[in-house]
């Protein structure tokens, strides 16, 4: 029997193989948690001019320095019309919010210190405020790199790519991800399970935090364990960037996937992870495709998928960010000497006020049951043969963010 793979050398196989997507355009109203290919580089000064932040009056900052001071209202400046002549001394133009600052005036005096009769306008109180003209550029300047490639847009960075002059933008083509539940005992949601039957639910989570990652899953259903319902599945996926089946990676009769995939001229990278839950991991290639073969039970198909489906599509995506560094905690009850395989263990944390975080392992961690990891929000990282752990002792943990 060969050794069993260690997970930080199989997260480093995935990450290898992992083929950038190529670029697309998107438009912004479409591009919202897309990933940028290409960096958003500003087209222009933000704002624009040197801008009125208040309405008011724009005016010489000289004539205004002795209060109250009367000045001639020459005119008027809006936001879009602004005043195409020169201010003068001892006139003033009327302004509103977002009007261009007119030529000659270098102030602004707010209306509520202000008296307006016709024509005249008088300033009877407080000097100008600097904060009050918005100068050219404060923003960002023409060819400032705003974002850079492999950022996630978001609706803050959408609305700065829009200010800094883009109507589309570059961005990686979403991985596409064919998912393949496999197992004659399974049945749909929805449907009442016959005798020696369960329900199928894995799937769901997993497209679920596929497409929260920026891929584009497609679930295509249930594969009965039989070669020709595997092949006939596996050529629906024949255009996915990345197969993923649930059940069926081990070593028993009704096991086929392997020898499928095989079969199919996938080449196995590796097979079986010294790891818990989730030992029996397949990962493949074939040309550009991937291919990665989840255990069948639940809580080690969602906990694969957040170590290595989503450290593979992170990287077709241009980032990396799926295996984030591990936090550090204390326990709140000891731990048993972890076996040969690092162990992620369903836990809760408590993070108190000075921010010190403290953790709980379950008391089961079966790999069949998910109520544990749904009230779980951290996993304990157990190394493989960790001597027992006493309260107060420090562990590394890594969110659950799915």
């Amino acid at each position: 029997m060969s050794a069993l793979l260690p997970v930080e050398d199989a997260l480093a196989a995935i990450r290898a193989s992992a083929l950038a997507m190529e670029p697309e355009s998107a438009a912004l109203l479409d591009a919202d948690r897309r990933t940028l290919a290409e960096p958003v580089v500003a087209a222009f000064d933000q704002p624009p001019f040197s801008a009125s932040a208040m309405d008011g009056y724009a005016v010489i900052s000289a004539d205004v320095a002795t209060l109250p001071a009367a000045l001639n209202v020459i005119g008027e400046a809006a936001a879009g019309a602004g005043f195409a002549g020169t201010l003068g001394p001892g006139e003033a133009i009327r302004i509103f919010t977002g009007a261009p600052i007119p030529h000659g005036a270098d102030a602004i005096i707010i209306q509520e210190n202000t008296e307006r009769n016709g024509d005249v306008v008088r300033v009877v109180d407080g000097a100008p405020d600097p904060a009050h003209v918005r100068p050219r550029g404060a923003d960002f300047r023409h060819g400032e790199t705003l974002l850079e490639a492999g950022h996630v847009l978001s609706p803050r960075t959408l609305t700065l790519a829009a200010a800094a002059g883009y109507g589309a933008v570059s961005v990686r083509r979403r991985p596409r991800v064919a998912v393949i539940a496999t197992g004659d005992e399974l049945v749909a949601p929805g449907t009442p399970p016959g005798p020696d039957q369960i329900v199928c639910s894995n799937a769901f989570g997993i497209v679920a935090m596929l497409a929260r990652a920026g891929a584009e899953p497609q679930f295509l259903g249930i594969a009965r364990d039989t070669t020709a319902d595997l092949e006939a599945m596996l050529a629906r996926a024949a255009d996915a960037d990345l197969v993923i089946t649930i059940g069926g990676a081990s070593v028993g009769d009704h096991d086929l996937v392997g020898p499928v995939l095989r079969s199919a001229g996938v080449t196995m990278d590796f097979w079986k992870i010294a790891m818990r839950p989730g030992k029996p991991l397949m990962f493949g290639s074939r040309g550009g495709q991937r291919f990665l073969g989840l255990p069948g039970n639940p809580v080690s198909a969602l906990i694969c998928t957040r170590l290595f489906a989503l450290a593979l599509t992170d990287r077709m995506l241009g980032h990396d960010h799926a295996q984030m560094t591990p936090e550090t905690a204390q326990l709140s009850a000891p731990l048993p000497a972890n076996g040969a395989r690092t162990h992620y263990m369903r836990a809760v944390s408590i993070r108190d006020a000075a921010g010190a975080i403290t953790v709980s392992a379950f008391r089961s961690q079966d790999s069949a049951r998910l109520a544990p990891l749904t009230a779980a929000d951290v996993l304990i990282i157990r190394p493989p043969n960790a001597p027992a752990a006493a309260p107060g002792e420090t562990v590394e943990i890594l969110r659950i963010d799915f």
